[in-house]
């Protein structure tokens, strides 16, 4: 019997959307908002005593709200994670707790930022609101494909039997994914296609000469010297006029395609796999087909209404609060003075062990479901049982050889593997796995001490490092600042007693 199944192809649509099918969408070389560069974890802090506290919190949930932001116990724990996590794997100075009422009002100054740029409007920044439009129509696009997909795409057991002995070597979910591709393709080209039809989508074959003349001209004669031999993003945005940018491509119910986004589309290509045929009006309709199905799948999204379903508006406003405090943090601290040689030469003699290699230590991990397990795990080995049958009955990683760990990876935990000794086993401790901590229990391999580097090898890493504390210094007292200004609510009875290092607060996802 053959049984057909109708199941939710997630992989197959970003696969699509990555650009066989839905060109036009991908990233890969358009601009982006530069993110700020990793901060050090914060320091333990105390809250601010001066800040308003609500007598009844909206939820149970709720650890602080500021304006209409209610930041949750998920919220924070996620951000502990974040922060307990070293950030180098280089250069690592002495780990410091981290308190959650630090790290509540680290996340309620950071809503207070995202407050002030939308009143200064910084999304009125032209790279910015570019790169929210495109997430925008890539979110549409996405929920449109992957509910096409989903209702319209079945995979037979036969059939991904035949794939499997036409393709011996991959596995069955490899060979169910490869059906996928092989019906899907075809059958979301035929659903592009009835779209066209549906919004009857109308081409302007007279103005595509002038978007060949306007690209030969960015292209051959561009109005600046640039280094590059393709197109640039800028370019587009500030070489062609806005009635060149209005110059319509092709019409359709509700909408029209224009020369900047058949330009937008060009710059979404990697420059060595971009058209060679666009000085032809012939090469400018094929690359429109590109623009076009993004246009198509994005017509029909907000036909069935996506765009004003909840969910998705409030993925934008969170998209948007991202993309506003990067800006805000990037506007205060881009005048943040480099600090001069003797500063940096100081800054290094003071911390050479920061700049060391190694300590490393090499161990072979049982990392275990509970602290029970690693306790049972622990007990056998005592007891004289082969480490490497204890780690195939109870460890999550069975197939990892032993490898080095270093101070910067291990953070809190460094301690408990440094001050064991060679082929000493530890444990339980604690370290950190997945998404997660985990408990474990470590058999020490070998030490390796440190070994200074000459101030000649670290140079740049001790300026940067200078640098990432001053940055941090002035967001920690601009967040200080708008903290005192906007109103803001902090229910600290609801994170006391808080461990950010105890494991049960990251429960591990099942494989």
């Amino acid at each position: 019997m053959c049984v057909r199944r109708r199941i939710v192809f997630v992989s197959f649509a970003s696969l699509v959307l990555a650009g066989i099918v839905v060109a036009g969408l991908g990233t890969l070389s358009q601009e982006k908002p530069a993110k700020p560069p990793e901060n050090p974890p914060a320091p333990a802090a105390k809250p601010n005593s001066s800040a308003p506290v609500a007598e009844v919190a909206p939820s149970p949930t709720v650890v602080a709200k500021i304006g209409d932001y209610e930041i949750t116990k998920d919220d924070l724990v996620r951000r502990l994670l974040v922060e307990i996590r070293p950030h180098s794997e280089e250069y690592t100075g002495p780990w410091q707790p981290v308190s959650p009422e630090a790290v509540v009002l680290t996340l309620v100054a950071e809503k207070a930022m995202v407050m002030e740029g939308r009143k200064t409007d910084a999304l009125n920044d032209p790279i910015l609101l570019a790169y929210i439009e495109r997430q925008k129509r890539q979110k549409l696009a996405a929920r449109v494909v992957t509910d096409y997909i989903r209702q319209n795409l079945t995979v037979s057991d036969a059939e991904i039997d035949q794939m499997m002995k036409e393709r011996p070597n991959v596995t069955r979910e490899q060979a169910s994914m490869l059906v996928q591709r092989a019906k899907g393709m075809p059958m979301l080209e035929q659903f592009y296609k009835q779209l066209l039809t549906k919004f009857h989508y109308t081409p302007m074959k007279e103005n595509f000469a002038k978007a060949s003349e306007i690209h030969d001209r960015l292209l051959l004669n561009p109005a600046k010297p640039r280094n590059e031999t393709w197109i640039l993003n800028s370019q587009v945005r500030d070489d062609v006029t806005k009635e060149e940018k209005a110059l319509v491509l092709g019409t359709y119910d509700g909408g029209q395609i224009t020369l900047k986004d058949w330009l937008e589309t060009l710059c979404e290509i990697v420059p060595p796999g971009r058209p060679k045929d666009l000085n032809t009006p012939e090469g400018v309709e094929k690359l429109l087909d590109r623009t076009l199905r993004s246009a198509m799948f994005v017509a029909e999204a907000k036909a069935h209404g996506y765009d004003k379903d909840p969910q998705y508006l409030r993925d934008i406003r969170d998209l948007e609060d991202e993309q506003i405090l990067y800006k805000v943090q990037a506007d205060k601290t881009k005048d943040l003075p480099e600090p001069n040689e003797a500063q940096v030469i100081a800054y290094f003699e003071k911390n050479k062990e920061w700049f060391a290699n190694g300590p490393l230590v090499k161990t072979d991990q049982i990392w275990c479901e509970d602290l029970a397990t690693a306790r049972k795990a622990k007990e056998e080995l005592d007891g004289g049982k082969d480490f490497r049958l204890v780690k195939e009955a109870y460890s999550l990683e069975k197939n990892v050889q032993p490898y080095d760990t270093y101070r910067g990876g291990e953070g809190p935990f460094w301690d408990d593997l440094w001050k064991a000794e060679p082929n000493q086993v530890v444990g339980p401790v604690r370290g950190f796995h997945g998404d997660g901590i985990v408990w474990r229990v470590v058999k020490v391999l070998g030490k390796t001490a440190a070994k200074e580097r000459p101030f000649t090898e670290v140079r740049d890493a001790a300026k940067w490092t200078i640098l990432s504390e001053r940055r941090r210094a002035l967001l920690d007292s601009y967040g200080k600042e708008l903290r005192d200004k906007y109103k803001f609510a902090l229910y600290a009875d609801r994170i006391q007693g808080l461990d950010p290092l105890d494991p049960a607060l990251y429960p591990q996802k099942r494989r």
